[in-house]
Formats: structure tokens, sequence, C-alpha cells
């Protein structure tokens, strides 16, 4: 009996130490055998590498239903769930990893800028210090291809497209009134400080489908998450003074700065071309909040700004010049959420505000507008794999508009309008593999102001041709609500159109990046009406239309020369429209067949200095001239702009900055003015509208204190 139950248990022992071999081979979807990869029972030791050949082969004690993981780099992991006695002579093929480094990337249309942007071409250090930019952001980005320089605006003109056809966002939520407020050929400034931004997504066509309400492009702005370390900037330049501070404490942390600028004393040394009664003079501020919830992250944005000037404009058929005043107080809110759901889920939301009050004062006719606007959004995001993303929700935009018109001439004329609209988007982002993906989205707009309902497709494809290079391309519809200038007179209109289409090529290999993009714009129910300028009393229709096609390229290289990098950008654009007051379609003054900027920078370590220079070139741009039959016949002599900038580091955290635009001194012309009647000799007599100076000098001292005592504002100039 003792004998029968000492071999019961070494049979029970035995079995209980019963090995099982588990074997397979690991491939590629190609059927290629990959070599290393790391295959194991989850939870336990046991496992193996692959072999040369692919085949794998262990043995485990583990009995039952287990879990095999199967992980290799550049691949996506492979979890395989069975009774281990079934694990045998197994096939197991593994995916490319889509998010790896050199997968394809949806770029068609859009220049990123930020540290986690594969296809990166600005950064944000480069948006701030381009010479001839002065600080400001949209200057920057007029150094890319597919804007025209139209320096007499300031604004973005993207692909024969005016400034109203661009919008901007901040943290995915819409900014109404994005510029400074200034007179006729002054140009404008963003209102923004470009520090509190830590990078920027600029699409010159064929954007997501999540924004809409834009014919030709959207510039995204995204705060800055978390700061390094408390610091505090302090700025002194020829035409004011600048305070920033920030602060953090446990999760929360705040920005502040504040600017007066003031073009008297300035102006008082260099002369002008405009009689001013009193020079520009602003003094605006910005603060950003910011607290980190265990899976999130909430900002609270506010800025505001205040304006006032008044000159005296000259005009060819008014003698004296025209009296041209004006106050803009604006002020900016914005509250935004981007957080992390479970199972994959993330959700983002937010909302933000605008009042504009201004008060104009034209000769004898007074005018006072207000413009509240503001903007909800939810949006929520599912990750189902690495292959498959999808993104939808909806937004809701509300506008309440006034303006109270007094003159000597025909006393008072009062406007307003409510222009709501409610949105909804989907997109799905579709990666097949490391070599092939698609973005598909689609939205879908309701305007009660005006009646309508439109739904917008968007579509992009991208393939990876090589190593370094890969074509993609866009499509999409957009529509976009008549200008405020026009609501105030007529709300029974259709929405403006336009279709794009993009052809893009990119190849980016150390440092050094070439792209190349080819598109097509249809333009279809423009506004167009009858009067010189909109009136109460003009005739209105949506006949309008028109196209731009074109080619844009861009070249940088960071790598060739220690401590020198450069970019450069070409476009060709061919655009011809039918709108507004037109008789014809004709191309737009605004618009440049070629323009060409070439930005340079260099760190010169001995003298401690970052030398940058910028040069801007644009063809002849259409201009009427009444002494011929031709309508925009005409075109002005090229635009040609030097700018250069040297920042001296006096010690770590103080520098010395100054910066000259158009350093040779070019004689710019950017259109013409024409008498209303022609002289004795029946000639129609002219002036030309010039800049209002020949070049603009600025001499800055910049002094940052902070703990580490090594940060500066080099990123800021």
């Amino acid at each position: 009996m003792k004998s029968i139950l000492t071999t019961i248990f070494l049979l029970t022992i035995a079995f209980s130490n019963a090995q099982t071999t588990i074997t397979g081979i690991v491939t590629d979807p190609s059927g290629n055998p990959i070599p290393g990869a790391n295959i194991y029972l989850e939870g336990t030791y046991d496992g193996a590498s692959s072999a040369d050949d692919g085949t794998f082969t262990f043995t485990t004690s583990e009995t039952g239903e287990q879990m095999l993981v199967v992980s290799f780099l550049s691949f996506e992991t492979y979890v395989f769930s069975n009774s281990v006695n079934k694990m045998k002579d197994l096939k197991i093929v593994l995916r490319e990893d889509v998010n790896s480094l050199g997968s394809v990337i949806l770029n068609a249309g859009t220049f990123s800028a930020g540290d986690n942007s594969k296809a990166s071409v600005l950064t944000p250090l480069d948006i701030v210090t381009t010479a001839g930019a002065a600080g400001d952001y949209i200057g920057a980005f007029q150094t890319l291809p597919g804007t025209s320089t139209v320096a007499e605006d300031g604004r973005l003109f993207v692909r024969g497209g005016d400034a109203n056809e661009a919008n901007v966002y901040i943290d995915g939520l819409r900014v109404f009134q994005p510029f400074s407020a200034t007179a006729n050929n002054i140009p404008t400034r963003g209102r923004f400080s470009p520090f509190l931004f830590k990078g920027t997504n600029f699409s010159t066509g064929g954007y997501s489908a999540e924004y809409g309400d834009a014919l030709s492009s959207v510039l995204l702005l995204n705060t800055i998450n978390e700061p390094e370390q408390e610091k505090t900037d302090l700025s002194f330049i020829t035409v004011g003074l600048g305070v920033g501070n920030t602060q953090k404490w446990e999760k929360n942390s705040l920005s502040i700065n504040a600017f007066y600028l003031n073009l008297k004393p300035y102006q008082e040394i260099i002369s002008q071309r405009v009689d001013w009664i009193k020079p520009f003079e602003s003094l605006s501020g910005e603060a950003v909040y910011r607290h980190h919830f265990d899976n999130g992250l909430f900002k609270l944005y506010g800025g505001l700004n205040y304006s006032d000037f008044q000159l005296i404009q000259e005009d060819i058929n008014v003698s004296e010049g025209i009296s041209f005043g004006l106050t803009n107080r604006n002020l900016y809110l914005n509250a935004s959420y981007k957080g992390d759901l479970k199972n994959d889920w993330s959700l983002a939301t937010g909302v933000s505000f605008s009042n504009d009050h201004n008060d104009i004062k034209i000769e004898e006719t007074n005018i006072d507008n207000d413009d509240n606007s503001a903007h909800i959004k939810v949006k929520l995001r599912k990750r189902f794999s690495n292959r498959f993303k999808l993104s939808f929700g909806a937004e809701q935009f509300l506008g309440d508009f006034k303006e109270d018109i007094n003159a000597t001439s025909f006393g008072n004329f009062q406007s307003s309008f409510k222009n709501n609209s409610t949105a909804a988007f989907s997109e799905a982002n579709i990666f097949f593999n490391k070599k092939l993906a698609m973005q598909v989205g689609v939205r879908a707009t309701h305007n009660t102001l005006l009646d309508f309902t439109k739904v917008s497709p968007r579509a992009s494809l991208a393939y990876k041709i090589a190593e370094k290079s890969q074509v993609s391309l866009a499509y999409g519809d957009f529509y976009q609500s008549p200008q405020q200038d026009i609501l105030k007179y007529n709300s029974s209109l259709d929405p403006e159109k336009s279709s794009h289409y993009i052809l893009n090529y990119l190849y980016q290999n150390d440092g050094r990046t070439l792209r190349a993009e080819a598109y097509y714009k249809n333009y279809n129910s423009l506004v167009k009406f009858n009067t010189e300028l909109p009136e109460f009393d003009s005739f209105y229709n949506n006949n309008g239309d028109g196209y731009a096609t074109g080619l844009d390229i861009y070249w940088r290289d960071n790598k060739s020369i220690k401590n020198f990098e450069y970019w450069t950008s070409y476009s060709y654009l061919d655009t011809k429209r039918n709108y507004r007051n037109y008789p014809e379609r004709a191309t737009p003054n605004f618009a440049a067949k070629h323009n060409l900027s070439v930005v340079g920078k260099y760190w010169a370590e001995d003298w401690k200095s970052l030398i940058s220079a910028t040069y801007n070139f644009a063809s002849g741009r259409p201009y009427t001239d009444p002494n011929t039959t031709d309508f925009l016949g005409k075109k002005t002599k090229t635009f040609n702009s030097l700018n250069m900038s040297w920042a001296y580091l006096i010690s770590q955290q103080k520098i010395l900055f100054v910066s000259v635009s158009n350093v040779l001194g070019f004689d710019n012309v950017f259109n013409y003015q024409y008498t209303n009647a022609p002289n004795v000799n029946g000639d129609f007599a002219r002036r030309a509208i010039r800049p209002t100076a020949d070049r603009f000098f600025i001499v800055g001292f910049f002094w940052t204190i902070s703990d580490n005592k090594k940060d500066n504002q080099l990123n800021n100039l």
C-alpha cells in the first residue's frame, strides 16, 4: 500500500511539472521573417526571442488559457489568448506601428510649428526672431509660401483669398477680432504676444472639418501648457514699455504681461508721410491661468486692448485731406479644457467671448459700433487603435452687432443683426500602414440669420513613396457667411463657397525640408453689390465667382552650415474673381503673381549675437487706371524689402536688440488713387499709395529675471 501511494505521489508531481512546448513563426505583412521579436506569456517568465528565420520555441508549465504577447520595435504589439496546448505552429503577423518614426503624415495644406509636430517647418523661436516681423507672429507667417505680401494691410492673404477669408483660433476656439484696429493703408498687427504660445498650425487650404466659416485658411495658436519656471520679463523699446511675470504653485500657474505703445516720440524723430494729429497709442494686457487635473488641463486666457489715434488722411480729391479718428476697446476671453477619459476617450471643450467697441470719427460723421461674439465647443475623440481614431463634436456661434451712425449730411442711421450658427463635425484618421493614411470628415452648419444649412465634405490622403518623402492629396468644400459690412445692410444672402484641390510633396532629411504644393480653388456664390462700397440702398446678390490656382515651394536647411539656418519660400499665383463691385472677372489688387521670401539666421558665438535677415519680393499688383478702358489692367512696380535685426547678449539675461525694416530704402508703391474727374486735358491725375515711412527702426533692451539665471527673451524678439 505504501509503494502504491508513493507511485501516485510521484506521478502527481510529474504531471504538475509537465511542460508544454509553444512554437510558431513571426513575420511582417509581406511574409518576411522578423528576427529578435520578444515572445512571452503575460505574467510569467516563460518566453523566447525569434530566430533569424522568425521561428520561436519555448516551454512552459502553465496550463489552461493564457495570454501570449509578441512585440518588436516599430511594430504593433500582438496579443493572443488561447489554451497553451493549442499554441503550436503559430503564424503571427505583426503590423507596422503607424505612430513610429518614419510613418506617413497627413500634411496637405498645413504648416505646423511646435515640438510635437512631425512636419514642423517653423518653431516658436522662428516666429518671433524673423527679421521684419517686429515680434508679430503674422509677420513671420507672411514669409511662408501661399501668402501674398500686402504690406499696407498687415493681415494674412492666402492663395488668392482676401484677409477676411482667414480665421484665427486660440486653443481651438475662435478669435473674432485677431488684429489691432487701424486706418486705411496703415498696416495692422496681431493682438497677441508671441511668447504665450507653444506652437502654431497654419493651414493654407484643405483644413480639417473641425473648423469652418473661412474660405481660404485657418491659423491655430496653442498657449503654453506649463511654464518651465517663475520669471519676470522687462522690455524697453523705442516705441513702448512691456512687463511680464509668471508664477507657479502646486498644480497651478499664472502668466501675465502688459505693454504700452506710443508712437509719438518715434514719429517726432522719424519723418512720416502721414499727418498725425494724435499718433497711435495703445495699452494691452494678457493673462493665462492654468490648472492641472489628474487627467486633464484647464486654461483660462484673457486679453484686453485699448488703442486711440487721429490723423489726416491724404486724398487727391480733398486738398486739405480727410480727418479720421478711432478709439478701439477689445476684450477677449477664452476658457478651455482638455483631458483623457476612460477607454481611450478624450474630451476637448471650451468657450470664447469677445467684445469689440469702436468710436470712429470721419470728418463730421460719428460711428459707434459694438460687436459681441461667442463660441461654445465640445469635441470627443476615441482611439480605437493606432490605426483608427475618430473625433466628433458640435459648436455654437453667437454674434450680436449694433452700429449707430450720426452724420450732418443725412442724420442718424442705426443697424443691427444677430448672426448665430450651429455646426456639427466628424472626422476619422485611418492609417492602413506606415506608408498609407487617410483623413475623411464632414461638417454641417446651420445659420439662423441667413436661414441656410450646408454640408461640407473634407478628405485627405497621404502615401510615403520613399524613406524620406511622401505625396498627399486633399479636397474640401468650405462655406463662409458674408462679411459684417454687408450683413448690417442685407441678411437674405447665401453663404459664399470655395472648393479646394491640393497635391503636396514633402521631403524631410536630417534638418532639411523641401515642400512643394500645387492647388486649385474654385469660388462660387460670392457677394456682389452695385455701389463703390456696401450701403443700405445697394443691390446685393450671390452672382460672384472666381478661381485661384498656383504652386508653392518651401525649402529649409538647418544643418549645412554650423550655427546658420535659412528658409526660402516661393509662390506662383494665378487668380481672378468677380465679386463686390467688380464689373467683370479680374485679378484683385491684393494678389501678386510671384512672391518670394528668403530668411536667414546666424548665431555668432564670439559676438554672442543672433543676426537675422529677411528679403521679401512680390511682383507688381493690379490697379485700375481710369485713363484706360481696362479694369484692374495696370500693375504697380515690384515690391522689395530687406529687413535685418541684431540681438546682442550683454549678459545671459540682458539683451540689446536692433531691428531695421527695408534697410536699402526701396521706394515701394502699393496702389494709386485717381481724381474723380479729369482735368482740362481729359486726364485723371493720380497719387501713389506708399508706406507711411520707407524704414522702421526698433532699438530695445530686454531683461529677464529668473531663478536659474539662464532664461532670456531671445525667443520673443
